[in-house]
């Protein structure tokens, strides 16, 4: 493989990745695949033995390659989820300003996500979403309300929505901004009732929305519930980026939450 005149400001770590890329794109290597033999690799690349095993531990750490003691390296499944986890790291650094950026992506992704959940989705979601308000709507009615609760519910809503859309990089890409928002989602459970209530019956409507397979009313509705989410976060005092609240908060990336 010739690298060309185009990398040659490239280090050579970076020559690694690309070529590795390369041969990705254009399927001589897939998901599960074995790379080639250390010694022939470098030479294909043209580069270092030891700069190509640093392109493999940067691949790695991408969760693009995975070294199996005695068996070699090879390709992983390629799983978005995995793939976006240094996105994710990067998206849990954002505050003020940035972090109202982060809940507008949202927005855009979560808008769509609803539209096609609202064509792909089956019975067997429907009720399982239904079930998940059924439980929010009992948390929220509890005395004291059950913050954690209605948090959990909230996390499975949305998320089974973005499921439902079948499409798995939407998917990802929503859980992957969704945890930076948790925080003031949490804040906005536990010091606003009425705004608890008001996402309660805007979870209704999208649900009503996503039984009729109505697209354009899902997208709408759910626009409407996070824009409303957006204005109330985009009021909240400075010293809450501190605010850490129950376990919920920050275990809500997780299956299940403590």
């Amino acid at each position: 493989m010739s690298n060309g005149n185009s990398i040659g400001s490239m280090s050579q770590t970076d020559v690694v990745i690309s070529g590795v890329k390369q041969m990705l794109s254009s399927r001589r290597l897939r998901p599960g695949d074995r790379l080639p033999i250390e010694k022939d690799l470098a030479a294909e690349l043209q580069v270092s033995r030891g700069s190509l095993r640093e392109g493999v531990r940067a691949l790695s750490t991408m969760g693009i390659l995975e070294t199996r003691q005695g068996a070699g390296t090879f390709v992983t499944r390629l799983e978005p989820s995995a793939l976006l986890s240094a996105m994710e790291f990067w998206v849990g650094l954002q505050d003020g300003e940035r972090a109202n950026q982060v809940h507008t992506v949202r927005r855009a992704l979560e808008t769509e996500a609803a539209a096609a959940a609202a064509v792909c989705i089956d019975s067997s979601q429907l009720d399982q979403a239904e079930n998940i308000l059924g439980r929010a709507n009992a948390a929220i009615q509890a005395s004291p309300i059950d913050h954690a609760g209605a948090m959990q519910c909230d996390i499975e809503f949305h998320r089974l929505i973005a499921e439902a859309s079948r499409n798995h990089v939407l998917s990802a890409l929503i859980e992957t901004v969704s945890t930076n928002t948790i925080r003031g989602r949490m804040w906005r459970s536990i010091h606003d009732n009425e705004g608890l209530a008001d996402t309660h019956r805007e979870h209704l409507g999208i649900l009503e929305a996503l039984r009729q397979h109505d697209a354009d009313r899902a997208r709408t509705r759910m626009a409407n519930h996070l824009y409303a989410v957006e204005d109330y976060i985009s009021a909240l005092p400075d010293h809450t980026s501190s605010f850490s609240g129950p376990s919920t908060v920050r275990n809500a990336s997780n299956q299940e939450l403590e």
